[in-house]
């Protein structure tokens, strides 16, 4: 196992809190590093049906096994333990006792949070950033292998072929988390809204005319978004919002958290497909905003990243909240510094003024950086390098 970005943040929840909480979409490796940071506790996993018709039947003594805590894996399965593990937590509240993950963040949250308010951490293991891939022995070289592949573990564990594995998970874990969250009637259409979820990230989310897209009710594509939200495929970005005289979108942006996933929903299943797609440049922005999403989560923040776009064309991918001021950041997929690269993101600087703005940084698809008077350029590979935390901008 390599060591991922989130593990001294575990330790410090794990000796701070009696129960650590740890989200993500399936397969980002919570349990592989649960079981690598807490050897000593007892695992259990709720996906098999034994363990939670025990847990369902019996919580007290299903938890009454385990004196000394345990890690509990997959426990939205069972949403009711937590109300009985509040009552163990306050009878013993030793730290680092009960170690509990999740791959769907609402249910799960809203479970937690009503059970286990200020007795549980809650951290977020999204899928792995670039730094992090590149602790494997093998890893993609180049910007358009590692937008393809994506931030999966097990497919550089075991060297698996990205497409290959990513058709698995979305059959395998995407349309059983929709039965499990939603009685969604019609997989095949389900399928395709996705797929239209997709042709669409990077750009202002119209919910109505994606349900006209997929042959839905707007109702029906809000609750089907939910739940790629709660399973952590997707992520909406707000619109920036300040005090300042420009009439600004208030339509949120829809990115994907993993961009092999994003690719293979696309049909894009080789690196030639990939560098001639024209959506290659959306892909790009969306592989940089999760990127940023990754450290952020990484570091326990939440919110405090925006996209800007007002009514006269002006904007920026990317603002990220530093204190009070704040980094505009832009995405551009081209391999070589274009002179025009920084326009954008100037008009945005000025729109918000100079006593706004920590810095700009401008993230390409090339290898060569610059640091200009008034913006940074950074090279794809060096923006997993950068602090993106709140309070903490280089």
């Amino acid at each position: 196992m390599i060591r991922r970005a989130l593990t001294d943040r575990v330790k410090a929840a794990a000796a701070a809190f009696p129960a650590v909480t740890i989200t993500g979409p399936r397969q980002s490796g919570k349990s592989t590093l649960c079981r690598a940071l807490f050897p000593e506790h007892d695992y259990v996993n709720l996906e098999q049906p034994d363990l939670r018709a025990f847990a369902q039947q019996d919580p007290r003594g299903f938890l009454g096994q385990y004196p000394d805590g345990a890690v509990i894996d997959e426990i939205q399965r069972c949403p009711e333990l937590p109300s009985y593990l509040q009552g163990l937590i306050d009878a013993d509240p030793r730290a680092g006792k009960w170690i509990l993950t999740g791959s769907q963040n609402l249910s799960l949250l809203a479970s937690v949070s009503q059970s286990l308010a200020g007795r549980t951490a809650i951290l977020h293991l999204l899928p792995l950033t670039r730094a992090e891939v590149c602790r494997f022995g093998h890893y993609p070289l180049t910007l358009d292998e590692a937008m393809l592949a994506g931030g999966y573990p097990r497919i550089f564990d075991e060297q698996l072929a990205p497409a290959d594995w990513l058709a698995a998970y979305v059959g395998t874990y995407i349309e059983r988390d929709v039965r499990s969250v939603s009685n969604v009637g019609d997989l095949t259409t389900f399928q395709r809204f996705v797929e239209l979820c997709a042709g669409r990230s990077a750009q202002l989310l119209n919910i109505s005319a994606l349900a006209a897209d997929a042959g839905i009710a707007q109702p029906t594509a809000k609750a089907w978004l939910s739940i790629l939200e709660t399973s952590f495929i997707v992520t909406r970005l707000p619109p920036f919002h300040a005090n300042i005289r420009k009439r600004l979108v208030k339509m949120p942006k829809l990115h994907f958290y993993d961009t092999g996933l994003l690719c293979w929903l696309l049909g894009l299943r080789s690196v030639d497909q990939l560098r001639q797609h024209p959506l290659r440049g959306a892909i790009f922005e969306t592989w940089v905003v999760s990127e940023i999403l990754k450290h952020r989560a990484n570091q326990g923040e939440r919110g405090g990243i925006y996209f800007y776009r007002d009514r006269q064309g002006t904007e920026a991918d990317v603002i990220v909240q530093f204190a009070h001021r704040y980094r505009i950041v832009e995405a551009k997929a081209g391999h070589t510094i274009a002179p025009d690269m920084l326009h954008a993101a100037r008009r945005v600087a000025t729109a918000l003024g100079p006593d706004q703005i920590h810095d700009i940084v401008v993230v390409y698809g090339g290898d060569a950086s610059q640091d200009r008077t008034d913006a940074r350029v950074l090279p794809w590979h060096e923006l997993d390098g950068q602090p993106w935390a709140v309070g903490r901008p280089g």
